[in-house]
């Protein structure tokens, strides 16, 4: 399992459009996951231990930014023949016990990872109203456990800076998780 961590925000890049079928049996698009503050677009898997130790607490932010105005998505993009775990019954599963608050989508084709620029799980690429890229940070201190209770919320703080003022802070500390697990 090699770990990694994304590199600096590109501020105001463009979000890439995006068809992808949803474990909800929907297909979804760019502009059916936004929200009317902005849209947070997330690489996650369920294997991975990084987000396996942040789970319940993207579930609470993304719950709470979802009420401010902020929509978010999921997407696993991992080659699911490498972790069983990472397939799309499994996709089903987790979305469903878990309760997630946000669409849970696969990219079984990788095309929409490799044109995020997407490296990990998770890996966090937060957009303003405009689909202008805002921030590409952690979700908190924490990495392959769980950090304190009252960890300072990077992800939160800035997204909800988003909603206020449509820009994410100049200062950002990447996040980091397992590498995507490519087809090739």
């Amino acid at each position: 399992m090699v770990s990694t961590e994304t590199p600096i925000c590109d501020f105001n890049s463009p979000a890439v459009n995006f068809e992808l079928k949803g474990v909800d049996g929907k297909t979804h698009t760019l502009e059916s996951c936004k929200g009317e503050k902005g849209l947070l677009v997330m690489f996650i898997c369920n294997h991975c231990p990084y987000v396996k130790a942040i789970i319940d607490r993207i579930i609470r932010d993304t719950g709470e930014l979802k009420a401010m105005g902020l929509n978010t998505v999921a997407i696993m993009s991992n080659n699911p023949d490498e972790y069983e775990a990472d397939s799309f019954e499994n996709m089903k599963k987790i979305a469903e016990e878990m309760n997630f608050p946000f669409p849970y989508l696969i990219d079984e084709t990788q095309e929409i990872a490799k044109s995020y620029g997407a490296v990990c799980t998770p890996d966090f690429f937060g957009y303003n109203n405009k689909l202008e890229l805002q921030y590409r940070g952690r979700l908190d201190a924490s990495r392959k456990e769980s950090a304190a209770e009252d960890v300072k919320r990077d992800l939160f703080d800035a997204m909800k800076q988003v909603v206020i003022n449509g820009k994410g802070p100049l200062e950002q500390i990447p996040s980091m998780g397992c590498s995507i697990k490519w087809l090739d």
